[in-house]
């Protein structure tokens, strides 16, 4: 069943300065709300998400659980800046394909909000709303090392977020099916875009402490929607194997670890079913 009214994810170049600010707001508040406790290092309930993400690293990367999984944390962010931060506006995602090659032109790493891209060094970003929070997690799968938010952008590997590349993993003569597509946006836009802002970014196992992941994900799983929408039998099946070579079904599961309930693949296919119910604006 779909939902009747799913909630709208609007581009960030439409969202208003308002809700902009009530979006980084609500993430900041996150990052000062108590840990649950759960996750060693974990200071704050925004931590808990990058520790969860940690953890399951190796479970949910490098096989076809990559995009199910994902979307279904990007879900699950979203659930706890409504629940904890009383955040009420849609959620905005960015359109990378605009920007690639030149993210550091985006009002994304504007001083007014994420903060700069341009330090070719790797520097702790200087400005923006995040440049003083701590990152508790990581680096890799360190647990009590913090340091600060570091970025490293680079142009020659963000070009590869463009239209061409997302285009590419949807063409069925070249990847027929969803572990084939699913592998190809892994690859591509998503590690370009990782790997081209760079820093904590370029961290696979904490990048969410760069609060910037949310919007790159956003992105990601975007480009999953649009290659469903391509064929109505894309919200009804699925392929691959997890990491330990079981099959994937619609009655896989996708774990949160108790932040939001465990749910099955058939749960989260489809963005409007009554679980997730939302959808994109373009």
């Amino acid at each position: 069943a779909e939902c009747a009214n799913p909630r709208i994810r609007r581009e960030w170049d439409s969202y208003s300065n308002d809700d902009k600010q009530a979006f980084i707001s609500a993430i900041r508040c996150l990052q000062n709300r108590g840990s649950s406790g759960k996750y060693p290092g974990a200071k704050t309930k925004y931590d808990d998400l990058v520790a969860l993400h940690q953890k399951l690293t190796p479970n949910v990367h490098g096989n076809a659980k990559f995009l199910l999984w994902h979307r279904y944390f990007v879900w699950t962010f979203e659930q706890l800046l409504r629940s904890e931060c009383g955040f009420n506006r849609d959620l905005p995602w960015w359109d990378e394909t605009k920007w690639s090659g030149r993210f550091s032109q985006s009002s994304v790493f504007s001083s007014q909000w994420f903060g700069a891209l341009a330090n070719v060094n790797g520097g702790c970003v200087p400005n923006g709303q995040f440049a003083s929070v701590p990152v508790n997690i990581g680096p890799g799968t360190s647990t009590n090392t913090p340091h600060c938010l570091q970025r490293k952008g680079d142009a020659a590997l963000t070009k590869n977020t463009d239209k061409n590349w997302v285009n590419a993993c949807h063409n069925t003569a070249v990847y027929p099916t969803y572990k084939d597509m699913a592998a190809c946006s892994e690859g591509g836009a998503h590690a370009y875009g990782h790997n081209g802002i760079g820093g904590v970014m370029g961290d696979v196992y904490a990048s969410p402490a760069d609060p910037v992941f949310w919007l790159h994900h956003l992105f990601i799983d975007h480009n999953f929607r649009i290659w469903q929408n391509a064929d109505s039998a894309r919200i009804n099946s699925v392929n691959g194997q997890d990491r330990f070579g079981a099959t994937i079904t619609m009655n896989t599961m996708v774990y949160m670890e108790g932040i939001r309930p465990d749910v099955a693949v058939r749960d989260i296919l489809n963005t409007k079913s009554t679980t997730l119910c939302y959808r994109y604006d373009y």
